[in-house]
Formats: structure tokens, C-alpha cells, sequence
């Protein structure tokens, strides 16, 4: 298990408009959402899901990070995932929660650990947490992440779906 992995906005958006933030916990009792990726998801508006999830369940936390480094900086990449990516790098025994491509990459790059939105549903499957990953993801895209049926099959085929 994860100590304190750190999490990009899109997770926590595709995870809060399916019902389906609690997953977040078969990775780790808390989460850190870093201050940069808060206040993206706070200038949704008080009513989005999203919002009311990060302001409603504690075990999210709100918390600053280091400054970005520059082999992070290097990658061009968006604030949120720089700020995920900066905090996982300072604290060795975490991960990076991120879905885009090129953050991914560069996690890959600079050996941080690093799982998506996919991986959270497929792990949680693999722990006996879910019973089925099809019907979540499902629900997932259906909330508007994007997984082409080739992603899907092939990791359902992972997990034995």
C-alpha cells in the first residue's frame, strides 16, 4: 500500500461524478491533493461533485508541495500533474495518481511510481474490493473518461473479466 500517494484533478473528477471516490482507499487511508490541484478543481463552483467531494471526505488532504524540480519542469507539463508528480518525488514511499500520457511518461522517466484512474479500479478488483471492474469502468466512462474498448478488454482480461 501507497504512504500518502498524491492525486492529479481528472481522477478525482472521473472517480466523484461516478460515485465511485471511496476506490481511492483501497490505495491508502489518505490521499494528498496538492494546493495546485485543489484550486483547479475549487474553480468548478461550489454545486460540482467533485468540489463537495474534496470539502466533505477528510481523508482527502489539502496539502502544499514542494516546489516543482527541474527534471519535472523539463516536461512542460500542467500544474496539477508537476504538483503530483513534485510531491511524489519528495516523499520516496508514494505514488503519483495521474492519468494524462506525458505526466505518465515522465514519472516513468524518473522512476516514480505511478497508477491511473484504471489501475485504481483494476487494483481494486484484484484485492476483492469489487467484485466486477467491468461495471465501473463502464460507469466511468460513461461519467466521460476516456478508454477505448481495446484499453478496456485488455485490462479486463488482466483481472480475469
Amino acid at each position: 500500500m501507497a504512504e500518502l500517494p498524491s492525486i492529479n484533478a481528472s481522477p478525482l473528477i472521473y472517480l466523484s461524478r461516478a460515485g465511485l471516490l471511496d476506490l481511492l482507499q483501497v490505495i491508502a487511508p489518505e490521499i494528498v491533493v496538492p494546493q495546485t490541484v485543489a484550486a483547479e478543481i475549487l474553480r468548478r463552483g461550489v454545486a460540482d461533485v467533485t468540489v463537495l467531494a474534496i470539502r466533505q471526505n477528510d481523508w482527502l488532504k489539502i496539502t502544499p508541495t514542494p516546489p516543482v524540480p527541474p527534471e519535472i519542469t523539463a516536461w512542460s507539463l500542467g500544474a496539477g500533474e508537476s504538483a503530483v508528480l513534485s510531491w511524489a518525488s519528495a516523499n520516496k514511499n508514494t505514488e503519483a495518481i495521474v492519468d494524462d500520457l506525458a505526466a505518465r511518461r515522465c514519472a516513468a522517466a524518473l522512476q516514480i511510481p505511478v497508477r491511473g484512474t484504471l489501475g485504481i479500479v483494476l487494483t481494486a478488483k484484484q484485492r476483492g474490493e469489487i467484485s466486477a471492474a467491468r461495471p465501473l469502468l463502464e460507469k466511468l466512462r460513461k461519467n466521460g473518461m476516456y478508454l477505448s474498448d481495446k484499453v478496456l478488454n485488455h485490462a479486463l482480461l488482466l483481472v480475469g473479466e
